[in-house]
């Protein structure tokens, strides 16, 4: 019996498996452009996402006083159960290989990266980390300004760049982006009642 109920599961995986190889193959090498491949090398490194995070730490401490200071902490907090969970617990649960080291898809992608990472591909932590702070500022400063929103097209563009540079498959960007997501929005419940009178119709 349980044959019979596997084959069906093994071959909806090879169609998952397939597909996530054409478009990763779309994204890395058809849909690229010259000027766009510095760009995504450059949206890959902490340097380039530094001045950014700096800015919203000293603008949310400076014009929130307090409040600002836990958010700037619970972000932090936040990052850091993303990519512990991501990194160390996630990727060695699947052990799946990064598709710069894959032998199906290593000679096949554009390798724009200056290192292939030793560790897992799925998921994605910059995927995670990233979607994990955005979702939890949107939600916390949602009601302030529509300028926060901008933080998931942010987060959406570095995790395209794991895809473009040849070191993540889209699924494992994706997987990523969701589990920030959720991380994000297990935050913003866990901290809801001190961010109640900001966001009153939460």
């Amino acid at each position: 019996m349980f044959p019979l109920q596997s084959r069906p599961l093994s071959s909806w995986l090879a169609r998952l498996t397939d597909a996530d190889r054409w478009l990763l193959l779309k994204v890395n090498r058809d849909w690229h452009h010259p000027l766009l491949d510095p760009i995504a090398l450059v949206l890959r490194e902490a340097v380039t996402h530094a001045p950014l995070y700096l800015f919203l730490i000293l603008f949310l401490c400076m014009n929130h006083g307090a409040d600002g200071l836990r958010w700037v902490v619970t972000g932090i907090v936040l990052v850091g159960v993303s990519d512990l969970l991501s990194s160390h617990v996630i990727k060695e649960a699947f052990d799946r290989a990064r598709p710069c080291r894959n032998p199906a898809t290593a000679h096949d992608i554009r390798f724009l990266a200056r290192y292939c990472g030793l560790n897992g591909s799925f998921i994605s932590s910059h995927a995670s980390n990233h979607f994990s702070l955005a979702t939890y500022l949107l939600l916390t400063l949602r009601t302030q300004s529509t300028a926060w929103t901008l933080l998931l097209p942010w987060a959406a563009a570095i995790a395209y760049a794991q895809v473009y540079v040849g070191v993540h498959y889209p699924s494992d960007v994706i997987g990523g982006a969701l589990f920030g997501a959720w991380l994000g929005w297990m935050a913003y419940r866990f901290t809801k009642d001190e961010t109640h009178a900001l966001n009153p119709a939460s």
